[in-house]
């Protein structure tokens, strides 16, 4: 591992890894985290909420960023370009649009009914037009099989959507569910095995009620989480094995990633060699019948995957 690479995995210096709902609240943002609050150098998130009619303005400094709603429709403005997302009532309903932002940049987003808009972040270096991202265009995939069924909204990973170095997937577990399932880890540089990867779980669940996440260390003194996640919170991922993520019986648990790294924008995991085998079985389940959720139903694809050592969008 490099000293760039090294770098990148710092634990956080400045919040605790469980950012409980509220707690890293800064001005218009329920939820604020940016790289130096962390402890890291790349991944950003921010938890935009506005009021009926209200406007924001982002300056988007050195960094690439995604505003994805999580509910509501938001108008974006920048560099003469004007994106209207319809959005989505809430992020359990279905696959939403989405609109990116380059750095060096300043853009409005404005809500006429007002909504609440996850805007996902990652210090880059060049320079890319803003764009928009369509929901139909969101490749949806159904993951692992039996109660480790889960669906993934890949907007933004590696293959789907070109960023400098953000990567960023939705996760749906029905209740009951396991998914981030067997843990895997992304902070050491293997050429094709394993990239370093800063990573944030955003947490949702259906009802509010609680869902449980896990994080184990792989290395000593490294990070050690054990988690009751409810809607609002957040989990900062510098290194470890993370996963399970537990939704609790009927609580639908929902969780934005958003990964940045030092190397190549590549999404390659290593599976916790004690939990791996559980791959192997998953040919012979099928996929949770609640799955695709709706919305999804159009472009959705199961998929499974049987490699120690993969992209990620097969595991999650």
């Amino acid at each position: 591992m490099n000293a760039e690479q090294e770098a990148s995995t710092t634990p956080p210096a400045r919040t605790g890894r469980h950012l409980p709902a509220g707690s890293a609240a800064r001005g218009p943002y329920a939820l604020r985290i940016a790289p130096e609050d962390a402890g890291w150098r790349y991944s950003a998130l921010r938890v935009l909420e506005l009021e009926p009619g209200e406007t924001h303005v982002l300056d988007t400094g050195g960094s690439e960023w995604l505003v994805l709603p999580l509910s509501g429709g938001c108008t974006v403005r920048t560099e003469g370009e004007i994106f209207e997302l319809r959005g989505r009532k809430s992020v359990f309903g279905e696959v939403t649009d989405f609109a990116y932002l380059p750095r060096d940049t300043r853009a409005q987003i404005a809500s006429g009914a007002g909504g609440r808009f996850a805007l996902a972040g990652a210090k880059c270096e060049r320079r890319l037009p803003a764009r928009y991202g369509p929901a139909p265009e969101v490749p949806v995939e159904l993951r692992g099989a039996g109660v480790c069924s889960r669906q993934v909204n890949n907007f933004a990973a590696a293959d789907t959507f070109d960023c400098d170095r953000l990567i960023a997937v939705e996760v749906l577990t029905p209740g009951g569910n396991w998914s981030s399932y067997p843990p895997h880890k992304h902070d050491e540089h293997h050429p094709g095995a394993e990239s370093v990867l800063e990573e944030i779980y955003y947490f949702e669940i259906d009802g509010d009620g609680p869902g449980y996440h896990r994080v184990s260390p792989s290395r000593p003194g490294g990070t050690d989480v054990l988690a009751e996640v409810r809607t609002g919170d957040a989990v900062l991922i510098p290194d470890g094995w993370h996963g399970p993520s537990v939704a609790a019986p009927g609580r639908t648990m929902y969780y934005l990633n958003v990964m940045a790294g030092p190397g190549d924008r590549e999404w390659l995991i290593r599976d916790h060699p004690d939990h791996a085998w559980i791959r192997d079985t998953w040919p012979d389940l099928p996929v949770d019948p609640r799955l695709p959720f709706h919305g999804a139903d159009a472009h959705a694809t199961p998929s499974h995957s049987d490699s120690d050592s993969a992209t990620e969008e097969g595991h999650r």
